[in-house]
């Protein structure tokens, strides 16, 4: 069997303070954090034990994970696995990469956000390229914020030509609807921007999600993906096996990259392939899937 797994512990904290993210600037205590260590241990321990199968791990944590050495340890343990092909995490990039010669780094995948109200843009592109030294696949990318636009054109002139730069749309309803300019603007940084600028219609459409591809949670809790909350069952229960299986969308639409990029009518691990967690396109983009 193959299986990707999105697992989210109940870390819930950042290093960082957004204004539009809840968990900016949140501390846990020091019993919240050794929680979710072992939750995430227990993970680790059933990951290493499914060698009947082909795994991949995303690690898409609330808040900032790899300030903690538990998550840098747990990449380069899943990444020496012979039958995980592929582990990726989500960060902001602040932290220290000494601990990244110890995975391998062909299996490891890198999700890099740029925060340009807490990193200067220099350090960041820095770490991308100390990423890139090391060998290590990774995709660069801001939220599409307005305000935002000049730097991300900057952004893009200074990471390398081969580096994906992704644009997260603003779709919460709380910004003005980008006018035809805007778009214009940031899908010549991103030429996949009017893709995630979509909300995509699912209900009823197959979905990997469920099948393939799910989301789990620090107590083992499984669901279909991370936007619908009705578990599936259990990873740690004997029989959790017989709950994977087709099932279409119940959802009205899928806005977020890590939801729509598992629906199969879109066709979008033609375009990123390997590179699909990391979110790196593995083909020349081309122009955006047609609407259905």
């Amino acid at each position: 069997m193959k299986l990707t797994v999105l697992y989210r512990g109940p870390l819930s904290s950042c290093n960082y303070g957004c204004e539009y993210c809840p968990f900016g600037k949140w501390k846990h205590t020091e019993e919240e954090l050794a929680k979710d260590r072992a939750d995430l241990e227990r993970f680790l321990a059933w990951a290493e034990s499914r060698t009947q199968d082909t795994l991949a791990v995303f690690f898409t944590p609330w808040g900032e994970a790899l300030i903690w050495p538990w998550y840098q340890e747990a990449l380069a343990r899943l990444t020496h696995l012979p039958h995980v092909e592929r582990v990726a995490v989500q960060t902001n990039l602040s932290c220290k990469l000494d601990w990244v010669p110890r995975c391998r780094p062909e299996k490891l995948g890198i999700w890099a956000t740029y925060h340009p109200e807490w990193v200067k843009r220099r350090r960041f592109v820095a770490q991308c390229e100390k990423l890139s030294a090391l060998g290590v696949r990774y995709s660069a990318g801001m939220v599409g914020f307005r305000r935002f636009a000049a730097e991300a054109e900057a952004l893009r002139g200074e990471l390398p030509a081969d580096t994906y730069l992704w644009i997260n749309a603003v779709k919460d309803g709380k910004e003005a609807p980008y006018t035809p300019e805007d778009v214009a603007r940031f899908t010549q940084v991103d030429p996949l921007f009017p893709v995630n600028n979509t909300r995509h219609p699912s209900l009823g459409r197959a979905c990997r999600g469920g099948e393939s591809v799910i989301s789990v949670d620090g107590e083992g809790t499984a669901r279909r993906c991370h936007f619908i909350p009705e578990p599936i069952g259990n990873i740690y229960a004997p029989d959790f096996d017989a709950a994977l299986k087709p099932r279409p969308c119940s959802k009205q639409t899928c806005g977020c990259h890590i939801g729509y990029v598992h629906l199969e009518y879109l066709e979008l691990d033609r375009v990123f392939g390997s590179g699909i967690l990391e979110r790196v396109p593995t083909l020349p983009l081309g122009r955006p899937p047609a609407a259905p």
